[in-house]
């Protein structure tokens, strides 16, 4: 008696369904929203040989604290105690998930639908089951295909969706409780012809040239490493606001060559004309020819690392190179730095090594840089 007492305080709409109390039915209250449950007790009312059963709300709340309510089903003395217990698990879930939140109202569901119909249905490329989360298609004036992923509030459209897209800088959408999906697909073409040259800039890049890394650019990235030689290339940060302007550059290679391509790129920084294309500046600056997809292969310059023995190590590729030029041997910055840290033969100061070539034995330096996030 008492213990129904306590579990109607408790949870009084959780009631049983017959005279023996084995069965019980009804809601367990979790930050002011009603979740189905029903308990179902054998006849020695045992709790570690009982079953929940949920509603779905509630099973996704759950989802990944089963061993854990398992483990409370074992040890709760009472029913009571374990209600209590489940309480305090469903609490910590619905914190960690944010799955209680409010459920949009009906009028959410049809303006969503009637915008997504004034904007066009082939322009949508993906809904979720929740009607929350969509991703749209963008074609700029070039042909380029492009995505924004829109993440809509309860409260839409009073409240600003969060919207992300694979570009250079960050997506600045302007928005008004009277905004709608057309407003935001609008702003997106906007911001994709504004990036037109950019685009053109690596296009022309990406097409004429070896791009040793990214391997597989996205739309986002500002950096090219192109491929001028044997273990030499140059690493471009393009400016988007900018892109025909003098770009950002850095060698890479030994020493013997980087030096000559390097004085050349100081000597000669002014003759950069913003008419022309950045790759012809290039050529022009740097007084050489591009190996491009025309007349070299790739596997010309990607030569893999001589203490690993590949060419990619998760995303590097071997950029650092002996000094030697009898003996040029590439290798990762990770490989080489292990490397040398494990010859007792090496020097260390903070984070830079200096060493012996594991192939020629000729003096060799590598610093280990932190990479970005």
């Amino acid at each position: 008696m008492a213990e129904s007492y306590l579990l109607l305080q408790e949870s009084p709409l959780l009631l049983p369904l017959n005279k023996e109390k084995t069965i019980y039915d009804g809601f367990i209250t979790v930050q002011e929203k009603d979740f189905r449950i029903r308990i179902l007790l054998p006849p020695d009312r045992q709790l570690k040989n009982s079953k929940l059963q949920c509603c779905w709300r509630l099973k996704q709340l759950l989802h990944g604290y089963q061993h854990v309510i398992k483990k409370r089903l074992q040890h709760s003395t009472d029913l009571v105690s374990f209600i209590l217990e489940l309480k305090t698990v469903l609490e910590v879930a619905a914190k960690r998930r944010g799955a209680c939140q409010t459920v949009p109202p009906p009028q959410y569901y049809c303006r969503l639908i009637g915008e997504i119909g004034s904007l066009g249905w082939d322009k949508l490329l993906f809904m979720d089951a929740e009607l929350r989360s969509l991703k749209l298609r963008a074609q700029d004036s070039s042909g380029r295909q492009h995505v924004i992923a829109l993440k809509l509030k309860s409260k839409h459209p009073a409240e600003a969706p969060e919207c992300s897209a694979d570009l250079p800088a960050p997506l600045n959408i302007t928005w008004t409780p009277q905004s709608s999906l057309l407003n935001v697909h609008t702003q997106f073409l906007s911001t994709l012809e504004s990036l037109q040259e950019f685009w053109e800039v690596l296009d022309e890049i990406d097409e004429k040239t070896w791009v040793l890394e990214p391997e597989n650019p996205p739309r986002g990235a500002t950096m090219r490493r192109i491929a001028i030689g044997n273990n030499v290339s140059i690493k471009l940060e393009i400016d988007s606001r900018h892109p025909k302007m003098l770009p950002e550059c850095c060698l890479l290679g030994a020493e013997h060559v980087v030096t000559p391509l390097r004085s050349k790129l100081n000597a000669n920084m002014h003759l950069w004309n913003p008419e022309c294309s950045v790759l012809q500046n290039l050529k022009d600056v740097l007084e050489i020819e591009f190996p491009s997809p025309t007349t070299h292969e790739k596997s010309s310059f990607s030569m893999e690392c001589g203490i690993c023995y590949s060419y990619r190590l998760d995303s590097a590729i071997p950029d650092q190179v002996c000094s030697d030029p009898r003996c040029g041997q590439p290798f990762h910055q990770a490989c080489l730095y292990e490397w040398l840290r494990s010859l007792p033969s090496s020097r260390q100061s903070f984070n830079t090594i200096f060493g012996e070539c594991p192939y020629c034995s000729k003096p060799v330096t590598v610093k280990m840089t932190l990479q970005k996030p």
